[in-house]
């Protein structure tokens, strides 16, 4: 063969070959269905959303894994003193499957709350001791008791609330409103995300960057997770010798491999590291302004308590979620560890008070004073609730206390929420709900709602199937709709 020859041969597997991917990503771009990059608006968003006015802008989404125990903060329960250490009835549990901390006990006693409870504010809201700084904003705040979710274990319940679905690779909730609506400010995310470790259960479980991911959508509407501990964001900070000019043209020049990359495989993912390449060069100017904290007065670092100069606590977050407000970041959520209780309640239950009862009142009146409560909602709440009955030896100072998906208690506040109300009730175990029952999706839809997106209407089709976040589910929770 000569060198001719050669050469023909190799044109043509190169032709092949770029050609048959060429067309399989058409293909493959035909069955996912259309992105965010070619519907987008100048926000990024699609078009056609938001779908209706909307009554918030953003949403603060105040995430207390492990399952905070209803019964001990909002949901009271005076008559189960008089069943104390008595075996939780039959007709009450009703055969529900139980984990496996506690499928294995003989006898299940009635473990009263030890703490007590007061009414606060015109509306009379029932909220425990272990919250006296959230007692005075109670008239901003709409409880819904009635909540009820599917999964009885951690990890499926933290993916379902997030995701619509229990197991892994669906899209979270920012990362739908992201795809949806897009941003507002180009300088950062539109979906960003913060954790803390509670002081009431510090080892208590890690959680996934999956539970803020993507999933099947374009990587770049997936949440961007500020570190607790030390640079919040990594390398943004150019190398020794690399000036902003350089940088500049190293992204320019990148950017044109990209797009001839593009052109031959039609991979919408490399549009998307384009993208995510240009927000990182645009953060590395807004996030050390958007972290530095030093033109804070004095009385509102005060008000969030003696923890806010600590980067990565509870304290710190709220206000960073407060300054992210302010800069119209689309969805903010910080995930809050520790509310686990299997046993010492009591002593845990007060390190997870302590934590987030200050941060989030000054949360809330920081936003009412600079007039963004009224165009932000605010979600406060867990996965799953926890169970009357105790988890091990029941004393008079101490319990336990199990998972419970079949009630658990969450509130919300600002844009388009009915303040100052109670909806849904529980039976006098706080085992079963009575009246008014809000599962997952509905909550997912009532936020959604809120940001002006029809849940019906934001969807994604990804292996011959439209998704949506909470799939075939959900409804408004109109009682508490402003």
């Amino acid at each position: 063969m000569n060198s001719f020859q050669l050469q023909d041969t190799l044109n043509r597997r190169l032709f092949l070959r770029n050609g048959g991917s060429a067309l399989g990503a058409t293909a493959l771009a035909g069955l996912l269905g259309p992105t965010s990059s070619t519907l987008g608006s100048e926000t990024g968003g699609l078009s056609g959303f938001p779908n209706f006015p909307a009554k918030a802008k953003r949403v603060i989404y105040l995430f207390q894994s492990g399952a905070p125990s209803q019964m001990d903060l909002f949901d009271p329960k005076p008559k189960m003193e008089a069943q104390r250490g008595k075996d939780l009835p039959e007709s009450i549990r009703q055969g529900q499957r139980l984990t496996t901390m506690t499928s294995g006990q003989k006898s299940f006693p009635v473990a009263p709350s030890m703490f007590e409870f007061q009414q606060h504010g015109e509306s009379g809201a029932w909220i425990s001791e272990l919250m006296p700084n959230l007692s005075t904003v109670a008239d901003e705040l709409c409880f819904i008791r009635s909540m009820h979710t599917e999964a009885i274990n951690h990890d499926p319940a933290i993916t379902f609330c997030q995701t619509g679905h229990q197991l892994a690779g669906r899209p979270s909730l920012g990362a739908w409103l992201s795809y949806g609506l897009g941003t507002e400010n180009q300088d950062l995310p539109a979906y960003v995300v913060l954790t803390s470790w509670g002081t009431g259960r510090p080892n208590d479980q890690p959680l996934y960057d999956r539970l803020w991911g993507a999933g099947f959508l374009p990587t770049q509407h997936q949440g961007v997770k500020f570190r607790n501990t030390g640079d919040p964001v990594l390398y943004l900070s150019d190398p020794k010798g690399m000036s902003r000019n350089m940088r500049r043209g190293m992204l320019d020049e990148l950017a044109e491999l990209n797009r001839r990359d593009h052109e031959v495989y039609g991979d919408p993912e490399i549009n998307a590291r384009v993208s995510q390449y240009e927000m990182a060069f645009r953060m590395q100017t807004s996030v050390p302004d958007l972290t530095d904290i030093s033109d804070e007065p004095a009385h509102v670092l005060e008000d969030y308590g003696p923890d806010v100069k600590k980067p990565g606590t509870y304290a710190a977050n709220c206000l960073l979620a407060r300054r992210l407000a302010e800069r119209d970041v689309r969805c903010i959520q910080l995930f809050h560890m520790g509310w686990d209780h299997h046993g010492g309640l009591p002593n845990a239950i007060k390190g997870q008070c302590r934590d987030t009862d200050q941060p989030t009142a000054a949360l809330i009146k920081d936003l009412r004073q600079r007039g963004l409560l009224e165009d932000t909602l605010i979600v406060w709440g867990g996965e799953f609730g926890r169970t009357i009955y105790s988890q091990g030896k029941l004393t008079e100072t101490n319990y336990g206390r199990d998972h419970h998906p079949r009630c658990f208690t969450v509130f919300l506040a600002g844009a388009g929420i009915k303040g100052g109300m109670t909806l849904g009730e529980t039976d006098d175990y706080c085992y079963n709900i009575v009246k008014d029952p809000v599962h997952v999706h509905d909550l997912n839809a009532t936020i959604m709602h809120l940001l002006g997106v029809d849940h019906k209407r934001l969807t994604f089709r990804f292996q011959g199937r439209d998704y949506r976040l909470t799939d075939i589910h959900g409804k408004l929770v109109k009682p508490i709709l402003a």
